[in-house]
């Protein structure tokens, strides 16, 4: 395990200008995005090969506390897919807002799967190295504004970073020397790997319902949704034809998945934990797979570069809750942290359209 701090540099990284773009943060009808939990930011660039972490971004306290349609911040572009951070709050209507994006990777090539770690002081994620074709599992710790490298196992790859129901490290999809994906633990320092579900594969992505069961996407055609049980080393399909993103359900032992229809729509669907059959939650928005939740039962889900709302209620609809048309991103995966004050988003920016002849 290797931690690099923000003084590091990077030969790497040093090849490529990484440009700071000053963009205004678009208001949304009906939705304040306001900084005003925002600290000043240092805004870290991460690369694989002695990562770099750069100090670009903050915000002047003199401008805190002004309407987001006001306040200019410098936001640095997705390179690849990159791991946006922001501060999440609620108004008066405990409706969530999302504050302004800071991107925490800015680096070429694959960072993505953020996963808060339990106590909310960092974030697991999967990074690739470009150089090598390897990825690891890496952590960002939020008071030291630093990486470090949890996992180094070439030539495996890790992906998927999950936390073990027990807290002794994590879980994550292991794909393997001939290319078998199947899941694996480790400890919290990158230690002492062992091997899950032998039987199971090849596994995709996982969320654990208690120390015993996981639910797993397996690859296939179609993809299952499969219940596994580490006593017995067996699992069984539940459904077929399923997304790929899997949530625990906050507060519960339940665990929502997406199953995909022949119309091209798809459902968000609710798994209990205690047993019985899987129940509709709600549509999904254009037919998308990743969602999250807060711990106030607000499902979201990203269109592009809108992010939406919803009450975990019957008759409750989406609710635009944010617009970054302006920063041209497209936004993919969204986890919330455990006490519901941060959301990280996976980004990347849209194609750009050229003008016709």
């Amino acid at each position: 395990m290797s931690k690099i701090s923000l003084q590091d540099r990077s030969d790497y990284l040093s090849n490529f200008n990484v440009k700071g773009v000053t963009a205004r943060v678009a208001s949304v009808p009906d939705i304040a995005l306001g900084l005003g939990r925002l600290r000043p930011r240092m805004i870290t660039a991460i690369s694989l090969s002695l990562i770099s972490l750069t100090a670009s971004c903050s915000v002047d306290r003199a401008e805190e506390g002004r309407d987001a349609e006001e306040v200019m911040q410098t936001f640095i572009s997705p390179r690849d897919s990159d791991i946006l951070i922001a501060d999440l709050s609620s108004d008066s209507e405990g409706i969530p807002v999302i504050g302004a994006l800071t991107n925490l990777t800015q680096r070429p090539d694959y960072d993505n799967q953020p996963y808060f770690t339990p106590d909310a002081s960092g974030i697991w994620y999967t990074a690739n190295d470009p150089q090598n074709g390897q990825s690891d599992i890496w952590r960002y710790d939020f008071a030291t504004e630093s990486v470090t490298r949890i996992t180094q196992s070439a030539p495996e790859s890790e992906y998927s970073a999950t936390a073990l129901p027990d807290g002794s490290g994590i879980s994550v999809i292991r794909v393997e020397a001939d290319s078998m994906q199947r899941l694996w633990r480790f400890d919290l320092d990158g230690s002492n790997a062992s091997l899950i579900l032998p039987e199971i594969a090849p596994v995709g992505y996982h969320k654990w319902i208690n120390e015993s069961t996981v639910v797993m996407f397996v690859l296939g055609s179609p993809a299952t949704l499969q219940v596994g049980d580490l006593e017995t080393g067996q699992a069984h399909i539940l459904t077929e034809d399923i997304g790929r993103s899997i949530h625990n359900i906050p507060g519960t032992g339940d665990i929502s998945y997406v199953q995909r229809h022949e119309d091209g729509s798809a459902t968000i669907m609710r798994l209990p934990g205690q047993g019985g059959p899987p129940e509709r939650i709600s549509e999904a928005l254009s037919g998308g797979d990743f969602h999250a939740w807060t711990p106030d039962h607000f499902l979201l889900m990203a269109d592009g570069p809108l992010i939406f709302a919803r009450r975990d209620e019957p008759e409750a609809i989406w609710k635009q809750i944010a617009d970054f048309s302006d920063l041209h991103l497209n936004l993919s995966r969204l986890a919330v942290s455990p006490d519901g004050t941060q959301i990280a988003l996976v980004a990347e920016l849209d194609a750009l359209e050229l003008p016709a002849n």
